[in-house]
């Protein structure tokens, strides 16, 4: 077996280990999703040559360089608008657990937030039923009136129960299981 070759291993995924950073969660919505319209960039370039011919003299250049550069896909003005649109849907959806805390109106870090979702009210769901039980429970208690002899697993009885055990009181004492014979 060749140990130099396990030590180089380990000593590379040990120098790896060094430079690896974490995975962090983000939000996907509060990003930009890579949307870039063009980029311009600015350099600067010189180049010396030295021609070596019966002379010897040296040649120098100097380069001031502008590029930009447009990425193909949709246009500038899509792309921006979509990612907007992403954002505000977020912001729809979270502003009603940022208008009803009112301690983040009093911290100075959720500033922006506060002011972004102020005056944003959120659509209230009344197709819950007024008893505050899931639709869910109302279809099973119905199902359960109609067939009473089936039993549901996890089921909450209606009516009585069928079962013949008995709870023992609370002072009962258990009897001393009965010593193995060998």
């Amino acid at each position: 077996m060749n140990y130099y070759f396990t030590g180089l291993i380990i000593l590379a995924l040990t120098i790896l280990a060094l430079f690896v950073e974490p995975a962090y969660p983000r939000n996907e919505y509060l990003n930009d999703y890579g949307v870039r319209c063009g980029e311009m960039e600015v350099s600067t370039e010189r180049r010396e040559t030295d021609y070596n011919y019966s002379d010897s003299n040296t040649h120098e250049d100097q380069y001031l360089r502008f590029t930009y550069r447009k990425y193909l896909g949709t246009d500038c003005k899509t792309a921006k608008e979509n990612v907007a649109i992403k954002q505000q849907l977020e912001l729809m959806k979270m502003c009603g657990r940022v208008n009803s805390n009112p301690s983040l109106a009093n911290n100075s870090n959720f500033n922006l937030l506060v002011s972004k979702c102020r005056g944003v009210t959120p659509a209230r769901d009344n197709t819950r039923p007024s008893d505050s039980q899931s639709l869910w429970d109302d279809m099973k208690d119905e199902y359960k009136k109609e067939n009473p002899d089936i039993k549901l697993m996890n089921d909450k009885l209606i009516g009585p129960k069928k079962s013949k055990l008995k709870m023992p009181p609370k002072d009962y004492i258990l009897p001393l299981p009965k010593p193995k014979d060998d």
